[in-house]
């Protein structure tokens, strides 16, 4: 797999060759620092990009045309990290030996048409189009709260800390989206396309030359570069108190949520150890979580751990029934301090290296995460697949009972589990 990485003044340019695929996988990236107040209007904006175009101006012509091209896929979807938010626009298109000549250069045009010529009229987006995706972007936003277990984890960190950018609903605001209008939006997408640092990626089996030839050719911004360095959210001490918030709802099943603290970790710490200490605490179907809660007691439905480390977070989830809240927390609390005071073995070290391992060669058979990891290793400094394989090997137990001290519940959020 080889990679170049070129500077074509307003944006960089990622090419990823390899034989791996049939097809071809385009992203272009937007990026800026994330703003609570742009959420809605970045979700609304990317839906109307990929709804329609000026040229292909109903949802049947904008998916007639990308089915004359080779049923090419296009998407769009944002998400956040660390301090930014990013909007990817991604197309994978088959490669020209297996269709036509000039199928690739075809798909770029029909990918330009999508970022710079929407449908507009008289400045200010098609009010058909427009009136279908908010209808459909406020049954998304309406329908969040039914997904519990994501409901619940956005409401422990909005009690965690109601101004980082973590609390933030990446679903948007009701109120903020009756406030959009087909100008707004529009006078918001001339905001867009300028204010953002932008990177494209493309992997497949590709002519390096070639694909810069077209690209720098068809897609021309002139945009400002990175705007952020540092994505690591603000470092927040824990509570010297554990938080604890109950709060009823009529659901047969409790959803509990733990906000964890991860505090003066190294880079080392933190790309490495956190790995490993997650996977043998709750990240795997043999942690401790899972074989000494879930299985031996009896009291959940699941228990997993997330750890976040641009956010400094680890996030335990976990389904229950309201009666055991207390024998959970106590149960929760005994598996973090037997990682502190070494009660695991070298055998769920070697377990979860592997897992780690393996996860690590899953990325190699997908283009998208493939893109993700050298997006990683472009914005974030972190090691190579190979290096981070050679790396992982080099955690000890020490290393993890180190980290284990530091880690602490912060915030404790136990929502519903009413209903009689």
């Amino acid at each position: 797999m080889d990679y170049i990485k070129k500077d074509l003044s307003s944006y960089n340019l990622h090419m990823i060759k390899t034989n791996k695929f049939k097809s071809i996988n385009i992203e272009v990236i937007f990026s800026g620092p994330i703003k609570k107040e742009y959420i809605t209007l970045n979700n609304f904006l990317s839906t109307m990009l990929t709804y329609s175009t000026k040229k292909y101006n109903t949802k049947i012509a904008f998916s007639k045309k990308a089915e004359d091209l080779y049923a090419t896929s296009v998407f769009a979807n944002g998400y956040r990290l660390g301090k930014k938010y990013n909007i990817d626009f991604n197309m994978r298109v088959l490669n020209d030996k297996y269709t036509e000549n000039g199928l690739l250069e075809k798909a770029i045009d029909f990918l330009y048409e999508i970022i710079f010529n929407p449908n507009i009229k008289n400045n200010e987006f098609d009010l058909t189009s427009f009136s279908i995706v908010k209808n459909n972007e406020k049954s998304q936003i309406e329908r969040f709260k039914e997904d519990q277990r994501s409901y619940s984890t956005l409401k422990l960190l909005e009690y965690y800390d109601k101004d980082a950018p973590f609390s933030y609903n990446l679903k948007g605001y009701l109120d903020d989206l009756e406030k959009i209008t087909p100008k707004t939006l529009f006078e918001y997408y001339k905001y867009f396309i300028k204010n953002n640092s932008i990177d494209i990626f493309i992997i497949g089996d590709i002519d390096f030359d070639y694909v810069e030839k077209i690209i720098s050719k068809k897609l021309v911004f002139n945009n400002k570069k990175d705007l952020i360095n540092d994505l690591v959210v603000d470092y927040k001490p824990h509570r010297k108190k554990i938080q604890k918030i109950v709060e009823s709802d009529n659901t047969n099943q409790a959803k509990l949520s733990i906000a964890c603290s991860l505090e003066n970790l190294t880079k080392y710490e933190k790309n490495y150890v956190l790995n490993i200490y997650n996977i043998i605490l709750g990240g795997s179907a043999d942690s401790k979580f899972f074989k000494n809660i879930r299985e031996k007691f009896s009291l959940c439905y699941y228990v997993v751990s997330s750890a976040y480390k641009l956010d400094n977070l680890i996030i335990i989830s976990s389904g229950i029934n309201k009666e055991n809240f207390n024998k959970m927390l106590i149960l929760i609390e005994k598996e973090m301090a037997d990682m502190k005071n070494g009660n695991f073995n070298e055998e769920d070290i070697d377990k979860a290296k592997k897992y780690y391992i393996s996860a690590l060669d899953e990325i190699e058979d997908n283009p998208s995460q493939i893109i993700a990891s050298y997006y990683a290793i472009d914005k974030l400094g972190i090691d190579t697949l190979e290096e981070r394989k050679k790396k992982i090997e080099k955690v000890t137990k020490k290393d993890i009972m180190s980290l284990a001290n530091k880690i602490f519940i912060d915030t404790v959020y136990l929502l519903g589990g009413d209903k009689k």
